[in-house]
């Protein structure tokens, strides 16, 4: 008798999880939480230069009227060829899906084409992706942070750039920023690697290359550097945190005694020591011979270039280009990785709309291993056309509290600001002698 009576207990446990589990499938059949089924209607892509970088902004349109999410695709370079996949490719295979099913949608796009991890599809992606986040957002009547896990800090700590041509350029550019409230400073003495800081080169005086070429003097680089840093340091002071890009355009050796010189001006981290093609050899020879922090990643747009420096831990912050990844839902994968192996963020942030900074800020404002944001400071054409941009307050980024990201995009002011038509090729860098220089 007990064991009839455990056996129909049991046969009716399972016939109310039967029951339960219908009712379940039946109001996901109406919607998520009793609404409509949502569907996505249409895509559309914007291009605009309202400051001095051409944006392509993706807004994604859905079946419930106003219910609309907007994406960053930005590529400075190569705009139009984003724009032209998003309409070709992706546009049709999104109409009519669930926008509610991000990662799917993801992984199903991302394969779609085959062959995978190039710069202009990933930006194409990562249109689709954060328009979508942004969706979210605002079905959920929640800012994006709070669908990441809610804030662990109150504000996105940021860094600015100072840079001239001399030593007392750059040091009045940082005291005047530090006036404004950062707290961390990007220092550059005569653009990367020495530009503007040499005499005329000897490939322009035999007519090799371009007039337009820019030249780069190693040897001056590799003197002025450590003496920049020894004079913003003796003038600014030891609270300010100090960081510089190499941007790749020196050996790698001679990178790593540069970055050992810099040890004693204690840097917050150098950045891109290496192309991104570089042996790993290189970065276990950087990190056997100093402790200075390396920040990588803004050309990287492959799990294979920042997985290993990642988990090797030989790297110490992630600096992607989030659009050049695929969007945000590969940035929270990214930081989630680096969290386990101490590395800390540092998304780039040149070249991306009010869209994707705030995109990069949700993120920022919700994961432990946040390192800094590199800031951008909008004028007021870009606000206009992006209300509700994120805004800087004494050195940090502080978005619109809004669902979603926050911020609207302006279609009808956007197009009086079209974007520049001509390519927009990074220009050749040479040496003295006419030998081309990454990137």
């Amino acid at each position: 008798m007990m064991k009839l009576a455990a056996l129909g207990t049991t046969a009716g446990a399972l016939n109310a999880m039967t029951k339960q589990g219908e009712a379940m499938a039946a109001t996901y059949e109406k919607g998520t939480r009793g609404q409509a089924p949502l569907k996505i209607t249409d895509v559309k892509v914007f291009l605009t230069i309202p400051q001095d970088q051409n944006l392509v902004v993706v807004k994604i349109e859905t079946s419930e009227p106003g219910l609309v999410g907007y994406g960053c695709a930005s590529y400075r370079r190569r705009p139009h060829l984003v724009a032209e996949a998003i309409t070709r490719y992706i546009k049709p295979f999104l109409i009519g899906k669930d926008p509610d099913q991000i990662e799917d949608l993801w992984q199903t796009t991302y394969n779609m084409s085959y062959w995978r991890n190039g710069s202009i599809l990933n930006n194409a992606l990562s249109g689709m992706d954060q328009a979508l986040w942004d969706i979210k957002g605002k079905r959920a009547n929640m800012p994006v942070y709070q669908l990441l896990g809610g804030k662990v800090r109150f504000a996105v700590d940021c860094y600015a750039h100072a840079r001239g041509d001399d030593l007392e350029t750059v040091e009045a550019n940082a005291k005047d920023l530090m006036n404004q409230g950062f707290r961390h400073i990007r220092i550059q003495l005569g653009g990367y690697g020495s530009e503007n800081l040499s005499a005329e080169p000897d490939f322009k005086k035999h007519g090799f290359g371009s007039e337009s070429d820019i030249s780069v003097d190693t040897r001056v680089y590799l003197e002025k550097l450590p003496e920049l840093f020894a004079h913003i340091r003796s003038t600014c002071g030891k609270k300010v945190e100090l960081l510089h890009d190499i941007h790749e355009r020196i050996n790698p050796v001679d990178a790593i005694h540069l970055i050992k010189q810099l040890e004693d001006y204690d840097p917050f981290f150098v950045e891109d020591p290496f192309p991104p093609e570089t042996h790993p050899r290189y970065f276990e020879m950087l990190r056997d011979q100093t402790s200075c922090p390396i920040a990588m990643g803004e050309l990287f747009n492959n799990p294979t270039e920042w997985v290993s420096l990642i988990s090797e831990m030989k790297i110490d912050f992630i600096r992607c280009h989030v659009s050049h990844i695929g969007g945000l839902s590969v940035a929270r994968k990214i930081s989630v990785l680096s969290e386990m192996f101490n590395v800390r963020t540092a998304w780039h942030g040149h070249g991306v709309s009010p869209v994707g900074h705030a995109a990069n800020a949700h993120l920022d404002l919700a994961i432990p291993n946040f390192g800094i944001q590199e800031v951008v400071q909008f004028n007021d054409a870009t606000q206009e056309v992006f209300p509700g941009c994120p805004t800087i307050e004494n050195g940090y980024m502080v978005v619109n509290e809004a669902p979603g990201y926050g911020v609207d995009f302006n279609e009808k002011l956007s197009a009086e600001y079209p974007v520049v038509e001509e390519p927009l090729n990074w220009p050749p860098i040479r040496k003295g002698d006419g030998t081309a220089i990454r990137p």
